[in-house]
């Protein structure tokens, strides 16, 4: 199965406050919409949801945590 096109997409930073500590983090667009429509199901704010995960992310990266969260959010809806 091929994925995507060949051209890499650049990273969009967005800046979040998690606990009350501003902080950036920089994904694909796509994995931004995914999130954006996460919160969006969840009626929460990007802020929230990105809280939610950094919460329950153990060691793992908080931007790697934010693209498993968003696979497994577009596995769910398939």
């Amino acid at each position: 199965m091929r994925l995507g096109h060949n051209a890499a997409m650049p990273l969009k930073k967005r800046s979040i406050l998690l606990s009350g500590h501003a902080t950036s983090m920089a994904l694909e667009p796509e994995f931004w919409e995914v999130l954006d429509a996460m919160a969006a199901a969840d009626g929460v704010s990007l802020a929230v949801l990105i809280a939610g995960i950094d919460a329950s992310r153990g060691d793992r990266p908080l931007a790697s945590a934010c693209r498993v969260a968003a696979l497994a959010f577009v596995k769910a809806s398939a």
